[in-house]
């Protein structure tokens, strides 16, 4: 009785077989795509490779979009993972700069299939908007979510839109970054987020320093 339940304890604590299958068949998309393009890498291909039938993969992802989308529910889901409360004291720009490290850390197993993949996408427009419009922005959703950053309010989409922009800036050095501590990567993402940290600086301090113009002029004026 006691081994049953041992067992039973076992298969429980381990990785989930859906997830280890959807796992399985982005590696092999992104395989392939590093070796012959993403453009050429075909539903069958992928099939071939990860050892599945064509109704399996279906199952599992209706498209070669679909795989991508896959991808980075996997980046999203190390991210998350890597994130705890004791984050909320550490300094914005850190935790930003912790959450986007992890995440490429996560991608560095695909990172030849990806550059394949940034090199094709552009080619098919449908599929960029697709992502862009769901995956990708409920993934910058999660990032800040990972980084304890509360949404701007009505400025939300504003707030996604530079952190896609940090993002998508770092991605493209990580890349082409062939060292093995990533220097040129983590500096780049550094000296991004100082961007950042100086354009909230000036939306905090915009509104009194346009009160003070105002004050000044309306001195003026009196005298």
């Amino acid at each position: 009785m006691a081994a049953k339940k041992s067992t039973k304890k076992a298969k429980s604590a381990g990785a989930d077989p859906a997830e280890a299958a959807r796992r399985k068949v982005v590696t092999a998309a992104m395989k392939l795509a590093a070796v012959q393009g993403w453009q050429d890498t075909t539903m069958a291909d992928i099939t071939d490779e990860a050892g599945l039938g064509l109704a399996d993969l279906r199952r599992q992802f209706a498209s070669k979009t679909a795989i991508l989308a896959g991808l980075i529910r996997l980046a999203d889901d190390a991210v998350l993972q890597g994130s705890g409360p004791d984050m909320a004291a550490e300094p914005v720009r850190d935790r930003l700069f912790d959450v986007i490290m992890r995440r490429l850390d996560a991608l560095a197993p695909y990172r030849d299939g990806i550059a394949a993949v940034a090199r094709d996408l552009p080619r098919d427009p449908p599929a960029m908007a697709c992502l862009a419009a769901g995956p990708m922005r409920r993934s910058l959703q999660w990032m800040l979510e990972a980084a304890r950053i509360q949404p701007w309010g009505l400025l939300a989409p504003l707030q996604l839109k530079g952190l896609g922009l940090v993002y998508l800036s770092v991605l493209r050095v990580w890349l082409r970054d062939e060292g093995e501590d990533l220097a040129h990567t983590m500096a780049t993402l550094d000296k991004a987020l100082g961007r950042v940290d100086s354009i909230l600086d000036s939306l905090r301090r915009g509104p009194r320093r346009f009160r003070r113009d105002d004050e000044e002029e309306a001195g003026t004026e009196e005298t």
